[in-house]
C-alpha cells in the first residue's frame, strides 16, 4: 500500500510538473516576441531607409562621406550580434539580452530625434544645397553616439529573437521541421511587412512632414514593443544558458595544441566520448567522427593520466569527439560563409546611390503625388515577400519532381542562384545609369544636379525586383545553410555569423567606395560628392559586377567540395523510450 501511495504521489507530482511546463511557451507568446522584432525592424528600416537624405540635406554631409558613415554603422550593427550571442549563451540568457538590447536601441533613437529637432544639434538649413555649412564636430558627435547606441542595441536583439521564439515550442515533438518552417514563415513575413510599412509611411512622413515626426514614430513603436515584450515575460519558456560555444571551441583548440605530439589511435572509437557530459549540447543527436581536419582529433586522445580521472575532466586538456566535431563543422562552413562577404561588399552602397539617382528622375504618379526616393525599396520588399510564397508553393514542388529532394534544391544550390541573380541586377543598374545620363545630356542637364531629368523613376524598378529575387535565394538560403549545418548548440552563434558577414561586407564596401572615389580622377570622378550627372556611376557598377563574377567562381568551387555534417539522430519510436539511430 505504501508503495502504491508513493507511486501515486510521484505520478501526481509528474502530472503537476507537466502542467507547469505547459503554462509557458507556445503560440501565445508569439505576439509579444514578434512585436519586439517587428518594431526593431520597423524602426531600423524607418531610420536607415532615408538616412542618406538626412545626412546629405539636413547635416549637409558630402555624398561619399554620408554613404560611408551609414555603411560603417551598418557594419557595426552587424558585428555586435556576436557580442549579443556570447552574452546570451554565456550567462545572461536570451530574454535578458533582448530586453537590454531593446532599451539601448531606444536610447539611441531618442538621441537621434534630439539631433533632428534641436536647432543647436544641426547646421542651418541650406535649401540651395550650394556652399552649405557642414555639421560641426559636436553635432556629428551626437549623431555618431546615436548610431552607436542603435548598433549596440541591435546586437542584443538580432541573434536572439529568432532562437528565443523557437525556444517557445517543444522541439522534441514529431514533425518539428514543418512546425519550425511555419514559425520562420511568420517571422520572415512579419519582418517584411514591418519593413514595407517603414519605407512607405515613415519615409513619406520624413520627406513631406518633417524629420521630428519621421523619427518619432519609429521611436514610439520601439518603446511600445519593449512594453509588450516585458508584459509577456511570465508566458515565456526561458532556457538556462548552456555556456558559451566560443569557450568550447577555444577548449578544443587549446587541448589539440597541448597534445600536438600525441599519436592518434588507428581506431577512432578509442577517442574520448562522454554522453553525459555532452547531453546538454546534443539533444537532437551526437555528431559523428569525420576524417577531415584530423589534427583536431588530438584534443580527444585519452592519455594514461586522463584515463584514471573522474567523470569531470579538465576540458582545457581533453575534449569529446562531439565537441571536436562541433569545431570541424564550423571550419567546414567558413569558406561558404565567406562568399557572402563579397556579395555584401558589392551591394553595400547601391541603395544610397540609387536614392541619389531617383532624386534626379521624374517620381510623379500624379500631378500632386511623387514617390519618395527611399520608398523605391518597396519593390524589392514586395518581390521578396511574393517570391517566398512562390518559392514554397510552386518552385519547391516543381523542383522536387526532378531532384527528389524534399526541399526542392539544396541550400548551396539556392545560394548559387542568388549569387547569379545579384550579378544580373548589378548589370541592369549600370545600363539604367547609362540611360539616365543619356537623357540628361540630350536635355543639357548634366551641369544641373538639382534639375529633374525627364525619365521615369520606374526605370529603377527592375534592379530592385532582381535584388528581391536574389534575397529570396541568397539571403534566406544563407541563413538556412548556417542554421542547418551548424551544431545545434551553436545556432545562435551561426546567426551571429550571418550578421558578421554583413559587417565585413559593409566595411569592405566602404574601403572600395573610398578607393574608387580617391583614385578615379578629379574631373570625371566615378563617385562625385555633389553632381552625380557628371560622375561615372555605371563604371562603379561594372567594377562591382566583375567582383561578383569572381566571387561566384570561388563559391562554386567551395560548394563543389563541401561535405555535409554527419549526425547521429535519435528519434523516439514508442512511449517505452525505444530509439532509432539515423545518420545524415
Amino acid at each position: 500500500m505504501e508503495l502504491e501511495k508513493k507511486m501515486g504521489a510521484d505520478g501526481e507530482a509528474e502530472t503537476m510538473e507537466k502542467k507547469k511546463k505547459k503554462k509557458v511557451g507556445g503560440f501565445r507568446t508569439m505576439p509579444f516576441i514578434l512585436a519586439n522584432e517587428i518594431c526593431d525592424r520597423f524602426a531600423g528600416a524607418g531610420f536607415h531607409a532615408n538616412m542618406i537624405t538626412y545626412l546629405t540635406q539636413e547635416l549637409n554631409m558630402p555624398l561619399v562621406a554620408a554613404s560611408n558613415t551609414l555603411t560603417n554603422f551598418a557594419g557595426t550593427s552587424s558585428l555586435t550580434p556576436l557580442l549579443g550571442a556570447l552574452i546570451a549563451d554565456s550567462f545572461a540568457g536570451r530574454f535578458l539580452t533582448i530586453a537590454l538590447g531593446s532599451v539601448i536601441y531606444e536610447l539611441g533613437m531618442v538621441s537621434l530625434i534630439l539631433s533632428a529637432v534641436l536647432p543647436t544639434l544641426r547646421p542651418p538649413p541650406c535649401p540651395t544645397q550650394e556652399n552649405c555649412r557642414q555639421a560641426s564636430t559636436s553635432q556629428l558627435g551626437v549623431l555618431y553616439i546615436s548610431l552607436l547606441l542603435t548598433s549596440l542595441g541591435s546586437g542584443g536583439i538580432r541573434p536572439n529573437v529568432v532562437t528565443f521564439g523557437a525556444d517557445q515550442f517543444d522541439m522534441a515533438k514529431s514533425k518539428v521541421a514543418a512546425r519550425k518552417w511555419n514559425y520562420f514563415n511568420w517571422y520572415y513575413f512579419s519582418m517584411g511587412m514591418a519593413t514595407l510599412t517603414a519605407v512607405t509611411v515613415v519615409v513619406y512622413i520624413q520627406d513631406n512632414v518633417g524629420w521630428g515626426w519621421g523619427l518619432g514614430i519609429p521611436t514610439a513603436a520601439m518603446a511600445l514593443s519593449i512594453v509588450a515584450f516585458m508584459i509577456g515575460s511570465p508566458l515565456y519558456n526561458k532556457l538556462e544558458p548552456a555556456g558559451s560555444p566560443l569557450v568550447r571551441v577555444a577548449q578544443v583548440v587549446v587541448a589539440a595544441v597541448k597534445k600536438r605530439k600525441a599519436v592518434l589511435p588507428a581506431d577512432p572509437s578509442l577517442l574520448y566520448e562522454n554522453k553525459e557530459l555532452d547531453a546538454a549540447i546534443s539533444c537532437k543527436g551526437r555528431l559523428l567522427h569525420t576524417n577531415q581536419f584530423t589534427w583536431l582529433d588530438k584534443a580527444a586522445v585519452v592519455t594514461d593520466g586522463e584515463a584514471t580521472e573522474s567523470d569531470q575532466p579538465n576540458l582545457w586538456r581533453i575534449a569529446t569527439v562531439h565537441r571536436v566535431e562541433e569545431l570541424k563543422s564550423i571550419v567546414r562552413m567558413l569558406p561558404i560563409w565567406a562568399a557572402g562577404i563579397l556579395l555584401v561588399t558589392s551591394s553595400s552602397h547601391q541603395h544610397s546611390f540609387t536614392i541619389q539617382q531617383a532624386r534626379t528622375m521624374d517620381r510623379h504618379l500624379s500631378s500632386s503625388f511623387a514617390i519618395p526616393p527611399a520608398s523605391l525599396s518597396i519593390f524589392s520588399i514586395l518581390t521578396t515577400l511574393i517570391g517566398l510564397l512562390l518559392y514554397e508553393r510552386l518552385f519547391m514542388p516543381f523542383a522536387r519532381r526532378f531532384t527528389k529532394n524534399p526541399s526542392g534544391i539544396t541550400c548551396l544550390q539556392r545560394m548559387g542562384v542568388g549569387f547569379t541573380v545579384n550579378i544580373v541586377a548589378t548589370v541592369v543598374s549600370s545600363i539604367v545609369e547609362i540611360k539616365r545620363k543619356a537623357v540628361a545630356a540630350d536635355r543639357n542637364l548634366l551641369d544641373s544636379p538639382k534639375a529633374i531629368i525627364p525619365i521615369s523613376v520606374f526605370w529603377l524598378v527592375p534592379q530592385f525586383c532582381l535584388h528581391g529575387v536574389a534575397e529570396v535565394f541568397m539571403s534566406v538560403g544563407h541563413l538556412e545553410f548556417l542554421y542547418d549545418q551548424s551544431p545545434e548548440s551553436m545556432r545562435s552563434t551561426a546567426a551571429a555569423l550571418y550578421w558578421i558577414a554583413i559587417a565585413g561586407g559593409n566595411y569592405l564596401g566602404t574601403l572600395l567606395v573610398s578607393l574608387v572615389h580617391k583614385y578615379s580622377g578629379e574631373k570625371r570622378n566615378w563617385l562625385p560628392d555633389k553632381n552625380l550627372n557628371r560622375g561615372r556611376l555605371e563604371c562603379y557598377y561594372w567594377l562591382v559586377s566583375g567582383i561578383q563574377v569572381v566571387n561566384l567562381i570561388y563559391y562554386v568551387i567551395c560548394a563543389w567540395f563541401y561535405t555535409y555534417k554527419p549526425l547521429e539522430e535519435v528519434e523516439e519510436r514508442s512511449r517505452e523510450g525505444d530509439v532509432e539511430l539515423a545518420t545524415d
